[in-house]
């Protein structure tokens, strides 16, 4: 045999015998023999396969793409961290140039922090006790403060029976003073005068019987009204700075006219009622809300701070002091109707936890966004602007027309459903942006994780029975705060508007459970209870006779126990309570023969003590001695 031929014959051989050993190793037989891809292009070696994957029985297209998923979840490799370059860095960072050149030293730095911090207590102390303790009326002293919703009559049977729980009803002053933006009290439940039913405006009944401009002194109003917005229709106190005056109750009225006049429509009401008041002639007084002039001392404190810091922590923690008490003591105080001292002495009853949890969102949030970040006017702009715009929420959305988020309220509020879905998609818009970032950074998978655990968590708490969750502005914004953690513009602006939001939440409401009870969240709504079956009434001349079955029925979701009487209202007042056994299950009405012809409303509640359950709707006995049947369903 030719030598050729011999060393042909070993390389076979040779090709064979590798061949062989590498098929032995590909579980699939196949083994490319060249070496080379379509272009003749040396190819890297195989990998060695592995034993068969504990997932083989996942169809290979959907392991394609949760590999694919997961890996794009990752990131990029490496990380790419993300930093905001100052937008005109010379101009940003002159305040910080500035402040080098003329105190280079450390100790200089703190010494004027520290008279900084003095100054802006000061003049933040000067504002509020000029507020707080300024006005005095001539023969009246100094004025009590009330809340924006603050009346001489409370709802229902609230006064008791024949309304002596609120006398007196006449023949007595009251000095007041009101805080500013009382246009926003507004009845969140509806609310019965006579046979209407009112919600989402304020409630005031009656005054002047003109629309025109100007002080309507004399102009009476229902004991019922809100006594600051009665005072803002009358025009003895504006809304914007509030203001003091005195009521003077005068007793029963017969007629209360509707009015437009500074912004509200009042409710007419065409029977009487046994309390009535009117505003004193001159007792208006130049006393004032002072929480605009309160936000320009902080507002311009604040923007020094972040013109003027670059670390982190002493921007940060200052910002949160400032604004916390300034909400609390100014733009949206946690009661109107107390003084200072009581809500000072509430608001550092909340303050410690609250400083724990800014520094855990200090630690593990705000850190990471200011680091190292010396554009100080957007931080100004954004973050800071932002911070404002969450603090002082009971301006800056009070336009949205979502008052609580709960399915009653979201139900029954215009517009409020569609906001919700406008708002929904916004922040779904925003978490889209939020995670390419986050991506980009390598941090999704545990932002991912966290926020997985947080959704378990809120799952848990819905499934507990009998409790209902609820996500008050101050939990929204520490579920959504994680996801702000990073050093870009957006990021600057969702975290300082989430965390106004917290601090808003925390001095105006406190640490309010995410879990309560049905009835806490209805507040004054309507139970939907059993109503009283009223027969068809008797009537003669000058009185009306009702009668109705014993209060038998037994309702669980009214404090777990059966009624036991009967509550007649006539003009929103109780003039009859019927206890079963010790009266008879019956009501006569009779008219004052000396009293103007008017009509009568009468409602009908069942009892269990003095706790009056949904009253019926209004039945009404005319003026000319007609009935006018109820219609179906309870009022409030």
């Amino acid at each position: 045999m030719p030598p050729d031929d011999d060393v042909q014959q070993g390389q076979d051989r040779l090709d064979a015998s590798s061949t062989s050993h590498l098929a032995s190793l590909d579980p699939r037989g196949s083994v490319d023999r060249t070496g080379l891809d379509a272009a003749g292009e040396a190819r890297p070696p195989s990998r060695v396969a592995e034993a068969p994957s504990t997932w083989a029985w996942v169809p290979l297209p959907v392991r394609r793409v949760t590999s694919a998923t997961a890996g794009w979840i990752q990131g990029p490799r490496p990380p790419q961290r993300q930093t905001i370059r100052p937008l005109f860095p010379r101009a940003q960072t002159a305040p910080l140039r500035l402040l080098r050149k003329h105190l280079p030293k450390r100790r200089h730095r703190l010494v004027l922090l520290l008279a900084f911090y003095f100054c802006w207590l000061l003049a933040f102390v000067t504002v509020v006790h000029h507020s707080a303790f300024a006005g005095h009326i001539e023969g009246y002293g100094r004025p009590t403060p009330i809340a924006c919703g603050a009346s001489y009559w409370a709802r229902g049977n609230g006064c008791g029976l024949d309304g002596n729980a609120c006398r007196p009803f006449e023949n007595s002053s009251f000095a007041f003073r009101c805080p500013g933006s009382c246009l926003k009290q507004q009845v969140l439940n509806t609310r019965a005068v006579g046979a209407q039913e009112i919600i989402y405006r304020p409630l005031v009944v009656g005054g002047p019987a003109d629309e025109r401009p100007g002080v309507a002194h004399g102009a009476v109003y229902r004991g019922d009204s809100f006594l600051c917005s009665a005072a803002i229709h009358a025009g003895v106190v504006r809304d914007q700075d509030g203001g003091c005056a005195v009521a003077r109750l005068v007793g029963e009225r017969d007629r209360y006219p509707s009015t437009l006049r500074n912004g509200i429509r009042s409710v007419a009401f065409d029977s009487t009622f046994p309390l009535s008041f009117v505003f004193v002639r001159g007792s208006a007084s130049a006393c004032r809300d002072l929480r605009w002039p309160l936000l320009a001392v902080s507002l311009l404190f604040t923007v020094l701070l972040a013109l003027f810091t670059t670390s982190p922590a002493v921007f940060f923690f200052s910002v949160f002091v400032g604004l916390y008490f300034h909400v609390g003591l100014g733009s949206d105080p946690p009661s109107a109707s107390a003084d200072y001292y009581t809500i000072l002495s509430l608001l550092l009853g909340r303050f410690l936890p609250a400083a724990f949890v800014a520094f855990v969102l200090h630690r593990y949030c705000v850190r990471r966004t200011l680091a190292g970040l010396e554009a100080q006017v957007e931080k100004a702009v954004l973050w800071l602007g932002g911070c404002w715009v969450g603090a002082l929420t009971n301006y800056t959305f009070d336009f949205i027309p979502i008052q609580r988020l709960t399915p009653h309220d979201l139900a029954q509020q215009p517009g409020a459903r569609a906001a919700l879905a406008i708002i929904i998609l916004l922040i779904l818009a925003i978490a889209l942006g939020q995670i390419y970032y986050l991506r980009r950074e390598g941090r999704l998978p545990r932002m991912l994780a966290l926020y997985a655990t947080f959704g378990a968590t809120l799952g848990l708490f819905a499934a507990i029975p009998r409790l209902s969750l609820r996500i008050h502005h101050y939990i929204l914004a520490l579920l959504l705060l994680p996801g702000t953690s990073l050093q870009t513009r957006p990021s600057l602006l969702y975290q300082g508007i989430l965390l106004g939001f917290f601090i808003n939440g925390i001095a105006r409401w406190g640490f309010d459970s995410i879990l309560q009870t049905p009835r806490a969240l209805l507040g004054d709504g309507k139970y939907e209870s059993p109503l009283p079956q009223i027969a068809a009434p008797e009537m003669a001349p000058g009185n009306i006779t009702f009668r109705w079955p014993a209060p038998s029925l037994a309702w669980s979701g009214f404090n777990d126990s059966s009624f036991d009487g009967v509550s007649v209202l006539v003009n929103d007042v109780e003039r009859h309570v019927a206890y079963d056994g010790y009266a008879a299950p019956q009501y006569t009405f009779r008219r004052r023969p000396e009293a103007p012809q008017r009509p009568y409303y009468f409602r009908f509640a069942y009892l269990r003590g003095t706790d009056a359950a949904d009253y019926t709707k209004a039945g009404i006995w005319e003026a000319d001695g007609s009935w006018t049947n109820m219609e179906q369903g309870p009022s409030r």
